[in-house]
């Protein structure tokens, strides 16, 4: 038997699958494409999580693509996280190329051009199916994290958290939290005290700060209502199959905090509110982070310790997440060591330093008989990757060079016009983008700051007239002892003791003669 009978023998026992599987190309050796080599994905293992990584240009979001369309062929909703803003094309179908019809005769996977269903969705201004989370549904342990806060400014928003619940005073966006703040340690301050216990204006003064700095990164244009609910990134079409979210981030690829503050949120949200899914035989929800050192650079400990823990988690929600970056060494070594399907494309070793990284690449993928995966992993074309997967039993499949197939929609992005027809088209624009101010902590705050200084203005009022009205009495009394002692110099003679005794002595003068 030849090497390359070998070799297709080898690739076809491990890409063996009784389920629902998503064919994404075929196995190379020696730099040639096998024909019917197909490597395959278990659709039963695509909710444990996922990398695709590679240097630029080499074909990661062609890949991620891929992976979404067939997903949503197969009735699995995605969500995917567009920073370059190159990922709307799904919608409408490939305008096809010759050089499309190649690779996938070399493949042997027929191609097919089609649009798939998206809904377009946005944190920012931009165009789209508004996104947003009140700051009561982050809670006091979410936000402390976010804001990277210290065990004891955790605690005073714990205890902000509990005084607006016994006081029923809804936390709805950052004003409203900035407020209580304010409160607590002025116009609140006796009431906190006497309740709570005395909180300084340092560790309130440092967690407003600490707000400040993500409210510049627009944060406050996430915080608010409508909230966004996650069983809309849920839906099927009439034809069931699964809705591509695509959530444009083209404007906040300088705003990593507000990019980590949403992923954190959402991720807390979609494990807190979805079923145990246990191992189902399709996933529930797939995420694919693009740029995901966005996440990872700018994250606290605090931070990265949250993400970290619901990715190890929200598996047995049915929920995959797949990371898409430059260089594997971008996501954390304990995130990293929760993937099962590495789409590794080229990377380049132009200093020493790439060359470690390299090496250190090589070493997530299982040995192989035919590769040498350090030197291939910089030989590979545009379009090619190494794959390894879950089988249905969660183990590694084969390491295979493959060629990947091609994306069945627009490898582009939607014109203005394709794009306001789709929006036009959209239930969710209608749900989501009325901006709603309620009635919440700020307002109650401020109605009931200016009803105490209502309050102390008749209070002081009362009292001034109080003291009026006893300096005027006081001043009465005192003009009548005056009048009563500022007498006739002759009606005080006459009133005299002196003059009496004298009065009597002549009198008694007359009756003895």
């Amino acid at each position: 038997m030849s090497k390359t009978d070998d070799f297709l023998k080898y690739i076809t026992e491990g890409n063996t699958t009784k389920g629902d599987f998503i064919p994404v190309g075929a196995a190379m050796l020696d730099g040639k494409t096998i024909t019917g080599a197909h490597v395959k994905i278990p659709l039963k293992t695509m909710n444990r999580h996922g990398l695709i990584a590679g240097a630029t240009g080499t074909g990661k979001t062609k890949s991620l693509q891929v992976l979404a369309e067939n997903l949503s062929d197969k009735g699995v909703p995605v969500l995917l996280m567009d920073i370059k803003g190159d990922l709307s094309g799904l919608a409408q179908p490939s305008p096809g190329h010759p050089k499309i019809d190649q690779r996938h005769e070399q493949i042997g996977i027929p191609f097919e051009a089609k649009g798939f269903p998206v809904e377009i969705l946005t944190l920012s201004e931009q165009d789209g199916v508004r996104l947003r989370a009140t700051v009561s549904e982050f809670g006091p342990v979410l936000l402390s994290r976010v804001l990277d806060l210290t065990e004891t400014q955790s605690g005073v928003v714990s205890v902000i958290f509990q005084y607006c619940d016994d006081n029923k005073l809804p936390l709805l966006d950052l004003k409203d939290f900035k407020k209580i703040l304010q409160y607590t340690t002025q116009e609140g301050k006796a009431e906190f005290t006497e309740a709570y216990g005395r909180i300084s204006t340092a560790s309130t003064g440092a967690i407003l700060r600490k707000v400040i700095e993500l409210e510049q990164q627009g944060a406050d244009l996430f915080f608010g209502e409508t909230s966004f609910d996650t069983q809309d990134l849920l839906r099927i079409d009439e034809n069931g199959r699964g809705y591509i979210n695509i959530l444009r981030l083209t404007d906040i690829q300088d705003r990593p905090k507000l990019f980590s503050t949403f992923m954190l949120s959402l991720l807390a949200e979609i494990y807190s509110t979805f079923p145990e899914q246990g191992d189902s035989d399709r996933p529930e929800l797939i995420l694919f982070i693009d740029e995901a050192h966005l996440i990872f650079n700018e994250a606290s400990k605090a931070l990265l310790n949250q993400i970290e823990s619901i990715v190890k988690l929200i598996r047995s929600k049915g929920v995959g997440l797949y990371f898409v970056t430059q260089n594997p060494t971008d996501v954390p070594e304990a995130v990293l060591g929760q993937l099962g399907l590495k789409i590794q494309h080229a990377l380049r070793a132009f200093t020493a330093k790439d060359r470690k990284a390299i090496k250190l690449t090589a070493q997530n993928y299982p040995d192989s008989e035919y590769y040498d995966t350090t030197e291939i992993i910089t030989s590979l074309g545009i379009g090619e990757a190494l794959v390894s997967a879950l089988d249905e039993k969660g183990r590694p499949t084969p390491l295979a060079a493959t060629m990947m197939r091609a994306p069945m929609s627009r490898m582009d992005v939607l014109t203005d016009l394709e794009l306001s027809k789709l929006l036009a088209k959209s239930k969710m624009v209608k749900k989501y983008n009325e901006t709603i101010d309620r009635e919440s902590a700020y307002e109650l705050l401020n109605e009931k700051i200016k009803q105490a200084e209502a309050d102390e203005a008749k209070e002081k009022a009362k009292q001034e007239a109080e003291a009026l009205k006893k300096a005027e009495s006081k001043r009465k009394t005192s003009t009548t002892r005056r009048r009563s002692t500022a007498m006739n110099p002759i009606v005080k003679v006459l009133t005299s003791a002196t003059f009496i005794r004298s009065v009597f002595g002549i009198l008694t003068k007359v009756l003895k003669k």
